[in-house]
């Protein structure tokens, strides 16, 4: 039995259709990110889940107990919005305090260790006596980490937790997320768009678009294997490249270039080249006209002497080749 089963999830919003016949299951301790574009229903599925909103058909079972017409007050769960959500007119230990106290049979004492021990564990300990205000983004995220926590939670719920951070605080924030997850075991699950952050995340991607689930999987599976179009698309960068009426789909960095002596698969012409440090992407373009993303180590590029309207010659293997049901 997983220790969170979702079974056969429906909801409306009058005539939009927010979640169509969505399951999954989540093992105790897994991180579990429910990845997809603005619109597919992620965030509506992670309210239900939660609490939150209550869906038209199906159940929520957690850990064996049916919670679907659980009120949000008795699912034990903790939760970290996007906007953080703290109390402004509260210090950072008073905003962590704040959910503790509410916890029955709990003396004061026990309650402040907890708190300490959690902002310790976050690395705020130092600013606990400051409020909101006077911390960074990054670090006003951390404390709604911590308050979430602190309750000791069955289910850790972040709902786009990074997105409002910029680019390297969200980097070194989602590694600190890992971390503390890991070290509590608590079954974390977090709805993001972000693909580089559920990668380097998530045990395994729920990937939902147009309201229901495409493809469920490890990162690796989802990545090397994807099992729809619209996953192959969304996840990363793809080339599709169609032939003899099927079509497959390969990675950039998984076509090699070979010479003109040696043996190669097809042929293509450089329409432009961008240099991105240790790699070159090179944009090409087929005999048929269709594009073609090649990614390479920039020595090989420099080697083999690159430039617009040079021809290549292009190996692609048949091991890295996935072949995608539908034409794109």
């Amino acid at each position: 039995m997983s220790f969170l089963e979702v079974k056969n999830i429906t909801k409306q919003f009058g005539r939009q259709t927010a979640l169509g016949d969505v399951s999954l299951n989540i093992e105790r301790g897994e991180l579990v990110c429910i990845l997809g574009p603005s619109g597919c229903g992620k965030t509506t599925l992670l309210r239900i889940i939660a609490g939150l909103e209550t869906s038209d058909s199906g159940r929520v079972v957690m850990n064996g107990i049916d919670c679907t017409d659980f009120p949000a007050s008795k699912r034990n769960f903790g939760i970290v919005f996007q906007s953080y959500a703290l109390f402004p007119n509260m210090t950072i230990l008073g905003n962590v305090l704040f959910g503790l106290y509410q916890k029955k049979g709990v003396t004061k004492d026990e309650v402040r260790i907890k708190a300490i021990e959690v902002l310790r564990m976050v690395d705020l300990l130092e600013h606990k006596d400051k409020y909101p205000r006077q911390l960074s983004g990054g670090q006003q995220q951390r404390t709604a980490l911590a308050r979430a926590i602190a309750l000791s939670p069955d289910y850790l719920l972040l709902d786009e937790p990074l997105s409002a951070l910029d680019a390297k605080v969200r980097v070194k924030l989602r590694g600190e997320i890992r971390k503390i997850q890991r070290t509590l075991g608590v079954t974390t699950i977090m709805v993001t768009h972000d693909q580089e952050e559920a990668l380097t995340m998530a045990d395994r991607i729920v990937v939902m678009n147009n309201a229901t689930v495409e493809q469920i999987g490890t990162p690796r599976e989802i990545y090397n294997r994807p099992a729809t179009p619209f996953v192959a698309d969304f996840i990363g960068t793809m080339n599709f490249y169609r032939k003899d009426g099927k079509t497959d789909a390969i990675r950039p960095e998984n076509i090699k270039l070979a010479d003109r002596s040696g043996v190669y698969d097809v042929t293509a012409r450089v329409k432009n080249l961008e240099f991105k440090g240790a790699s070159t992407r090179i944009y090409g373009v087929l005999p048929d006209l269709d594009d073609i993303l090649i990614d390479v180590p920039s020595e090989t590029a420099d080697e083999m002497r690159l430039c617009e309207d040079s021809t290549m010659f292009l190996r692609l293997s048949a091991e890295h080749l996935v072949h995608i049901p539908a034409v794109i």
